[in-house]
């Protein structure tokens, strides 16, 4: 039987459909029989020819009425309210049609018996499909273990999940969760609701396989902490996507997702001041250095919705230039000019300024992973300080309007080259502010970003893939994090907030623990923390120690008593220590110069320690 079943099922959506347009054919002439037989009229030989030719026309009606309200466009396998109500439709219409081929034909079709054919022509095609939908799971799908979903949240998305989930290959839905004590021990549907804390003792009795997350509507918080209690039960969670992503406002089983842990660890988002992200960038000529970065491309990104007037994307890397490029023109009308040339070159950087009158830049050029700058310090020095005051030096040359440093927490009391380098390019543009007032230079500081190349995240993940095990530097190492979105938003719109030579910092939230991130991790693939010492649990984690120059917390202020807040509640200005800007041009010209020569590796750093609040060189420095 199944090999007869299996190539039906997968043969062309176009031979399903002729046979289930021939099948109703056929049948649809023996129940117009049949509603006479019912009826018991007495047919003579003389009526036998023309209800032998209302046969086949009521055929012709049925399936006619059928397919203009697009009946036998759905699959076999699925039921729903809408086939309902289109079948419903057809046979409607198909009883005002042989009422007309009554009215104006010889065809013995009595009153009674449109509508009686109209009943069993409905109950046909609903039990017709049913018994072939249930012919197709009984032989196809006999042999496979489908997944068994618990889903948290009982409202209209969640319902209408669990009615997906029941027509699906892979899932079977079990149970519902919800908060809402008036629906706690009722039964919707097939499924009967649960509270949280009772779902948490059934489920295992259940088997349950997966829970689905089923509140499209719900804010980063509420999630977070609907997660974190779901987390002892150690079965894997997923979601279905926020009602601005989903199609048609429609939810599909292929809409299910994985519980992004980017999503969970960013706050909800305070709505951007729409004057303030329009302020230096609409209308206006603007440049991104370090375009094809983690931030530099979702600075454009957001760049673009403020309609520039033109976007010049300024990018050392070839492959990183072209992937940003190809993403904004397909995603929009706005002008792009793709630049490949590097921060160090300020001839050029004059030339593109000058060449495209830009006015604003934002600045995000930066090599930022911290053990490879701590191997080549110089490297870090000249990209990152010296980039930086080529740069400004070429925006003030020709006239920018707005000069934006991307700047990082790592510059606050800094324990290695990175953060110390960085510290420095504050400086040079701290000073810079101070000597004019042509350009306005602001420095915007946060914390790291979620799903950057380097991230933890992505690296959990892969580790999580390989069946672990996790590393984590300490126990005890925490970090502040915020989405890519929301530190570009609030980048450009701090931009926007500068008088000139202002520092201003992102409100991070509260610090993370790396240790619990990664617990966390593990907890929504469905895994458990294999303990030290234990042989209970799916993956460890181990710690491999600090790295070189690596702290174990990170910091936003050099001195938290010279802070104001600004008319945005995210976004704060600190006043901190400055130095004239001819002593600095002194240094950073020596910096150039040895950076070149690739020497005197002692006497940079040294110059990070004198000028630079906390840091202090670690014992061992390679000269690269």
């Amino acid at each position: 039987m199944k090999s007869i079943i299996e190539p039906a099922v997968e043969s062309p959506r176009a031979a399903k459909l002729a046979f289930l347009i021939v099948l109703d054919f056929c049948v649809f002439p023996v129940l117009l029989w049949l509603c006479y037989a019912i009826r018991q009229f007495d047919l003579g030989a003389e009526v036998v020819p023309n209800l032998a030719f209302g046969s086949v026309w009521a055929s012709v009606i049925a399936v006619v009425s059928l397919f203009i309200f697009g009946v036998y466009r759905f699959i076999v396998r699925t039921y729903s309210e809408l086939f309902m109500v289109k079948l419903g439709l057809g046979t409607s219409l198909t009883v005002v049609g042989l009422y007309a081929l009554a009215y104006f034909t010889d065809a013995f079709i009595p009153t009674s018996i449109p509508l009686m054919f109209g009943f069993l022509m409905f109950a046909w095609v609903w039990f017709s499909r049913g018994f072939i939908r249930f012919i197709v799971r009984s032989y196809l799908q006999a042999d496979v273990q489908k997944k068994r979903v618990a889903i948290y949240g009982a409202g209209n998305a969640g319902q209408q999940i669990a009615a997906a989930l029941y027509n699906s290959d892979e899932h079977l839905p079990v149970l519902f969760i919800d908060d809402d004590p008036s629906l706690t021990g009722q039964q919707l549907g097939r499924l009967k609701v649960y509270d949280a804390e009772t779902a948490l003792k059934v489920m295992p009795k259940k088997h349950i396989d997966e829970i689905l997350i089923a509140l499209p509507s719900v804010g980063r918080m509420r999630k977070s902490e609907i997660v974190k209690f779901l987390e002892p039960a150690h079965i894997k969670i997923t979601e279905i996507p926020g009602l601005t992503k989903l199609v048609d406002g429609e939810i599909r089983v292929s809409d299910i997702q994985e519980v992004d842990i980017i999503d969970l660890l960013g706050r909800d988002p305070v709505p951007p001041v729409p004057e303030l992200l329009a302020k230096n960038i609409q209308n206006k000529m603007v440049l991104v250095t370090g375009a094809g970065g983690s931030i530099g491309s979702e600075l454009c990104r957001q760049i673009v919705k403020n309609k520039p007037k033109v976007l010049v994307i300024y990018e050392l890397t070839e492959f990183a230039l072209y992937s940003i490029d190809k993403e904004l023109r397909l995603n929009s009308d706005v002008t792009i000019i793709p630049i490949l040339g590097s921060v160090l070159d300020q001839a050029k950087l004059e030339r593109v300024m000058e060449q495209y009158a830009i006015q604003t830049v934002y600045h995000a050029a930066a090599y930022k992973h911290v053990p490879l700058v701590e191997c080549n310090p110089l490297a870090g020095l000249k990209n990152n300080a010296i980039g930086t005051a080529f740069s400004l030096n070429a925006a003030v040359k020709t006239g920018v309007e707005t000069f934006v440093l991307i700047s990082t927490d790592k510059a606050v009391r800094p324990t290695n080259v990175m953060g110390a380098s960085k510290r420095m390019a504050e400086l040079y543009c701290q000073a810079m502010a101070e000597a004019q007032d042509q350009t306005q230079i602001s420095i915007v500081r946060f914390g790291n970003v979620l799903g950057s190349s380097g991230s933890v995240v992505p690296l959990f993940k892969q580790q999580i893939a390989k069946g672990g095990p996790i590393t984590v530097t300490h126990p005890e190492v925490t970090r502040y994090f915020m989405t890519i979105p929301e530190a570009s938003q609030l980048v450009i719109q701090a931009g926007a907030l500068g008088q000139g030579g202002d520092v201003f910092l992102l409100d991070m939230g509260e610090p993370v623990r790396i240790q619990d991130l990664a617990r966390q991790m593990i907890a929504l693939s469905g895994l458990k923390v294999r303990e030290t010492g234990s042989q209970e649990g799916d993956i460890e984690i181990q710690y491999s120690g600090l790295r070189p120059g690596e702290k174990l917390y990170e910091e936003l202020l050099i001195d938290a008593d010279n802070t104001e807040v600004t008319q945005h509640s995210r976004i704060l200005r600190s006043y901190e220590k400055m130095y004239p800007l001819d002593e600095l041009l002194m240094v950073f010209e020596r910096l150039n110069d040895l950076t070149a020569v690739q020497s005197d590796i002692d006497w940079a750093l040294s110059q990070l320690e004198h000028y630079v609040d906390g840091y202090v060189r670690g014992k061992e420095v390679k000269v690269n």
